[in-house]
């Protein structure tokens, strides 16, 4: 499964010099995983009281090009890799008219309780969710 949605830069999210800062990208990323996560019907406020909480452990941003004020770009996310441990995010932020890629990004995250100690295995509700998710990436791709 794949998540997108479009986001227009605003000039709150340029720098100087009038291209986008590069600190909006990562807002825009966690965006697209706390969208993906709805649409797999895991809502983050819910997965705390639950005692799960799912930090980033691991950010890899490639920077391609650079979006400009008023540019209408697609944020797209889909899983790529699950562990026991972990959930890997493929992440890119592209150009909406164009196709231009931005941003390409990999993003891990693990759960954690809400006192912060690591669950050594992912919990069900985690799983479950996202191995349906994977796996229906697959079958689209066959």
């Amino acid at each position: 499964m794949e998540h997108e949605f479009t986001q227009q830069v605003f000039y709150s999210d340029t720098d100087a010099y009038g291209v986008v800062w590069h600190g909006s990208y990562l807002r825009w990323l966690e965006m697209g995983r706390v969208y993906y996560c709805e649409n797999l019907g895991l809502n983050l406020i819910d997965l705390k009281e639950k005692d799960i909480v799912l930090p980033v452990t691991n950010l890899n941003v490639r920077y391609k090009a650079s979006a400009k004020l008023n540019d209408k770009i697609t944020v797209k996310t889909k899983v790529s890799k699950i562990t026991p441990l972990s959930i890997t995010f493929e992440q890119n932020i592209v150009n909406q008219e164009t196709g231009a890629l931005y941003i390409q990004a990999f993003v891990d995250i693990v759960a954690i309780n809400n006192s912060g100690k690591l669950y050594r295995r992912l919990p069900e509700i985690l799983k479950i969710a996202f191995d349906k998710s994977l796996n229906e990436e697959l079958l689209c791709s066959v």
